[in-house]
């Protein structure tokens, strides 16, 4: 199936229970505006329980219900490096490094659409010398990965699941003008994929999705909290809206060139939670590149030298 292709009232019938998808999967650990601040320092190298809450402002008890979260789902992992009184550090695991490239993903986005000299990581320097932007890439063709040339099919693990139990979300109140540059980035991204059913929704409308109805079956989501994350989403310039029906008005929501340019992310999103959430069913979708016609496996490359990108061979400034 094609990403593109219209898949309204693909999803009906499916009741509480929903197509499985290595996305969803992951947003369902990630969709969480506590979680992605915590990873984004991570990255960091913030470790402490006190540096963690310094620098995101959280109560003890909710940076210690999304830390313990985190460390059950397998993202970081406690090390003691005091014993009177018992102290420990968050430390990222393999499966929370290898979020890096999801990472590299939101940055690259948020260069591309909202590029600040003050953002620290807007200055991301690769091993060649070269501040780049990450480019995500086929490793058969070469060529750079966008919406239009996928083609998702069913996999292996293919099938249907429960939705996971929604948490709790507050919406950001913060006045973007009293932040600092690299706060306001964090802030965007939180915005698109800092609420589970917010990010959920991008992912519905990559795999074809349009119509309210096809969201509504294809998330198994309350008609109220579509009706707002659609409107947060045409609000922030991801979808547009357009008229298919005048009496009564009925819209199709369409993915913005801003919105389609969250295809990489979304990529990435479904190769960690193939890694890492699929089990032994093996992952539930498969990407196909149109150009080459090959099954996608996609790599982060630098857009000066080519050469693939990772933590190691990246730094700020």
């Amino acid at each position: 199936m094609d990403v593109a292709d219209d898949m309204t009232g693909a999803t009906s019938g499916t009741g509480h229970r929903l197509a499985s998808s290595s996305a969803r999967r992951a947003l369902d650990i990630l969709g969480d505006r506590w979680t992605l601040m915590i990873l984004h320092l991570a990255f960091k190298r913030v470790r402490r329980f006190d540096d963690f809450r310094a620098q995101t402002g959280m109560a003890r008890s909710l940076l210690t219900d999304r830390l313990r979260r985190m460390e059950l789902a397998g993202i970081i992992r406690r090390e003691r490096y005091q014993e009177r009184p018992p102290r420990d550090e968050y430390r990222l695991t393999p499966m929370g490094l290898d979020l890096f490239g999801a990472s590299l993903m939101i940055i690259r986005w948020e260069k591309r659409w909202f590029f600040d000299p003050r953002v620290d990581v807007h200055a991301l320097r690769h091993s060649c010398g070269n501040v780049f932007l990450p480019e995500l890439r086929c490793t058969t063709c070469g060529e750079e990965v966008v919406a239009r040339d996928v083609i998702v099919e069913d996999g292996p693990g293919a099938g249907m699941e429960p939705p996971q139990k929604a948490r709790a979300q507050r919406r950001s109140i913060i006045d973007r003008g009293d932040l600092a540059p690299h706060e306001r980035m964090l802030e965007r991204a939180i915005e698109v994929i800092g609420d589970r059913w917010t990010a959920q929704t991008i992912a519905s409308a990559f795999s074809g999705v349009r119509r309210f109805g096809a969201f509504e079956a294809d998330l198994g989501v309350a008609p109220n909290i579509l009706t707002d994350r659609l409107t947060r989403l045409v609000d922030l310039g991801i979808l547009k809206k357009e008229p298919y029906q005048q009496k009564p008005a009925r819209f199709d929501y369409r993915l913005t060139p801003e919105g389609l340019d969250l295809f990489p992310l979304i990529v990435e999103l479904i190769r960690w939670g193939d890694r890492w959430l699929s089990g032994t069913a093996g992952p539930p979708q498969l990407l196909r590149h149109r150009p080459c016609g090959t099954p996608l496996v996609a790599e982060i490359r630098c857009d000066h030298c080519h050469r693939p990108v990772d933590a190691q061979s990246t730094a700020i400034g």
